[in-house]
């Protein structure tokens, strides 16, 4: 069996988003209660608080300070879609400190695999902008944390169901990360064509797989059986990182894809099976509680025994 860490803190809770909206914080309440089964074969690890200055390997050296100054001002909305609280800010510091802290625990030898169960999401967070729930880039920061703590070459996995815009752009003209992608297309936020494949020493590092709406498990184990190794292969990164975004579950109501909870068990399994070097995956999306649950719980299954 694998050494898996698994993270989440009472934090996450804090981040309110206000009445009705998809993402609350019962999502990653629903994953902790899911995974109850499988604590005695995980190692705890708690978060750490994220500073300024690591949050500005990716974000605008003042972008966190706006973020805090606009939720200690009592909240209020960054885009349409995306909510900062009072408390926002401290839990967007601390997904972000989740990453870090699962790279330092890889890197000293405590655990071989991550998950990191915690919110607000990141991958659409942008260089000085919050947008589709996002607040700070949680992946693509743990991703450059690893780049200066000797993971030299980072393949990042998205599997959400919506385009991480921000991540792409993170890494747009980078030929040391590699960020992969199947989502939802035409879809939000409208990127992540099959076209978009890097620039300058970035070209041929950034992967888009679009896929129509009604998209299920087959066609997603193709992907991930067949077109996912060979990059991986070619690369030869020293860590991967997964955007474990959970809305491409048939039952989630925000999207449009078919993919059953088997299906996401065989998309991670492919996922792991591509090299053998450590693992960190990062919740993203996911709204329907028990698809979430279930879909984080098969995770964690095929991480500890694959």
């Amino acid at each position: 069996m694998r050494k898996v860490g698994y993270i989440y803190d009472p934090i996450y809770l804090k981040h309110e988003t206000g009445e009705g909206h998809p993402e609350r914080p019962e999502r990653v309440q629903s994953i902790d209660t899911f995974l109850t089964s499988l604590k005695d074969k995980l190692i705890n690890i708690k978060p750490r608080k994220a500073t300024a200055k690591e949050i500005a390997l990716v974000h605008d050296i003042y972008y966190p300070q706006e973020i805090m100054d606009l939720c200690s001002a009592g909240g209020t909305y960054l885009d349409p879609d995306t909510r900062c609280s009072i408390f926002t800010y401290e839990a967007a510091t601390y997904a972000v400190g989740a990453g870090l802290e699962a790279v330092d625990k890889i890197k000293e030898g405590v655990v071989e695999r991550v998950f990191a169960n915690v919110r607000p999401p990141g991958h659409h967070a942008e260089y000085a902008k919050a947008m589709g729930f996002c607040i700070f880039n949680n992946i693509a920061i743990a991703a450059r944390y690893a780049q200066n703590h000797g993971f030299e070459k980072v393949f990042i996995v998205d599997f959400d169901a919506h385009h991480g815009n921000g991540t792409q752009k993170a890494f747009y003209d980078d030929d040391t990360v590699f960020y992969f992608s199947t989502h939802q297309y035409p879809f939000y936020p409208g990127t992540g064509s099959a076209e978009e494949k890097g620039t300058g020493k970035g070209l041929g590092f950034t992967y888009n797989v679009p896929l129509p709406a009604g998209t299920g498990d087959e066609t997603y184990e193709d992907i991930y059986s067949m077109i996912l190794p060979d990059l991986v292969y070619h690369f030869k990164p020293d860590i991967i990182m997964v955007s474990a975004g959970y809305d491409l579950h048939q039952e989630d109501p925000l999207t449009n894809l078919e993919v059953t909870t088997e299906g996401i068990g065989k998309i991670v399994e492919y996922i792991l099976k591509t090299a053998n070097v450590p693992f960190l995956f990062m919740l993203e999306g996911g709204y329907n509680l028990t698809a979430l649950g279930e879909s984080a719980r098969v995770t964690v299954e095929k991480m500890l025994n694959v």
